[in-house]
């Protein structure tokens, strides 16, 4: 990942949210293969995804109307 610019972002979060994240972060690492897992990384890709999902609903929303 070099060269890319990273934030810092700090947030509270619920224990037993922090508990799901821990947990999806242990998935990731079990069934991956790009070495050490960082909750980071893991946002980050839950992010990309929603994202993706949005921008799919968005454009069909679109087309319907």
């Amino acid at each position: 990942m070099a060269g890319i610019n990273r934030q810092q972002l700090n947030v509270r979060i619920t224990q037993d949210t922090l508990e799901k994240l821990d947990e999806i972060v242990e998935y990731y690492q079990e069934n991956t293969k790009i070495g050490r897992v960082y909750k980071g990384d893991v946002l980050t890709d839950i992010i990309e995804k929603s994202y993706e999902v949005m921008n799919k609903q968005k454009a069909l929303r679109k087309n319907f109307q």
